[in-house]
């Protein structure tokens, strides 16, 4: 059955799961948040062992078959996640795949992601396997008017009250980008705190230029490039840009660089912590720069930059923002170097 991003919370909320599942399209956000709503029911309902396999040029399909045919370790309820990016699993793929949606196993969901399928896919033979035997969920770009409603009930999640024309300026800003949008709503959440948010404060945060520069300092720092994230943050700090923003951008990098040392998948730890792009790709190479057990002192010590951003502690990078940020980021470059007090 082919669902609507619309049904799909509804659909996880009967608490039955199907046998299979496929999600597809090119909206990257509702595809990682649809499959993190089914993770979430499947680990509820007792799905605790949870296998990830990634087709590429040399993926070998007896893996999937050999899953099927495989009873759990332990006896226990499996989640079975397929990644398929370029959704053509091929001759052979196709029909592993038909095979197992003919008889698939009692103790096992199977979840198929890729990315936007065109129509001679959607027509073919594992496709429609799929379709009879479990659920389809295909995510398309959200035309403004969705978008907007989108925006909007985001905002209010995330306890923020727009007012008239921020939710508008927001949707218009972000160029029907719901990652965009939602990185945003989280900056919003971060410089507001809950409650009011008006079209100048929505102006003031989405125009404001440095904000790609926050992303250069995060990404400088997991690079190790200790002399490039000094020039950054001095330029951040004489346009006064928001401390936390830049705190913001260096703990995600942390959690993801954490979660990939102590070996969760990196595509999944970024995704999960919503590092993506340059960024993304510095915390994957420099996540090996440190052992786990570091990664957590970091993630620590970001509670404590934190704290000394909102003035609740001294720290120890004099107590002052800037310097506690830039000591932090030369932490997580591995740098030896200290930056002194101004």
């Amino acid at each position: 059955m082919v669902l609507r991003a619309d049904q799909w919370q509804a659909h996880l909320r009967q608490g039955h799961l199907s046998p299979v599942y496929l999600l597809a399209g090119e909206e990257p956000l509702q595809l990682q948040e649809a499959a993190d709503g089914l993770r979430a029911v499947a680990r509820e309902q007792g799905h605790s062992e949870r296998t990830v396999l990634t087709v590429d040029a040399g993926f070998d399909w007896g893996q999937l078959h050999a899953a099927g045919a495989n009873l759990s370790l332990f006896g226990e309820r499996r989640l079975l996640e397929l990644r398929m990016p370029g959704g053509k699993p091929g001759q052979t793929g196709a029909r592993v795949l038909a095979d197992w949606c003919k008889s698939p196993p009692d103790d096992t969901v199977l979840l198929v992601l890729c990315g936007r399928l065109e129509a001679a896919q959607r027509r073919a033979a594992w496709f429609r396997a799929i379709d009879r035997a479990g659920q389809v969920l295909q995510v398309w770009p959200l035309p403004l008017s969705q978008l907007q409603a989108w925006v909007r009930r985001r905002m209010q999640t995330t306890e923020l009250q727009p007012a008239a024309g921020a939710v508008e300026l927001l949707a218009e800003r972000s160029e029907g980008n719901l990652l965009a949008a939602s990185q945003e709503i989280e900056k919003l959440r971060l410089l507001h705190g809950a409650g009011p948010i008006t079209v100048q404060d929505v102006g003031d945060a989405v125009a404001d230029s440095a904000r790609h520069d926050v992303f250069g300092l995060a990404e400088a720092a997991f690079s190790g490039q200790p002399a490039r994230l000094l020039r950054i943050a001095r330029h951040l700090r004489a346009e006064a840009a928001e401390p936390v923003l830049a705190l913001w951008a260096l703990a995600a990098g942390v959690r993801a660089a954490a979660a990939i040392r102590i070996g969760q998948a990196p595509r999944e730890a970024l995704q999960q912590n919503r590092v993506f792009g340059d960024l993304g790709r510095a915390v994957e190479r420099g996540a090996r720069r440190h052992s786990g057990a570091r990664w957590e002192q970091l993630l620590s010590r970001a509670a404590t930059v934190d704290r000394v951003i909102k003035g609740a502690s001294s720290g120890r990078g004099w107590g002052e923002p800037w310097n506690e940020l830039i000591n932090f980021g030369l932490a997580i470059s591995g740098s030896s170097v200290v930056q002194e007090e101004a």
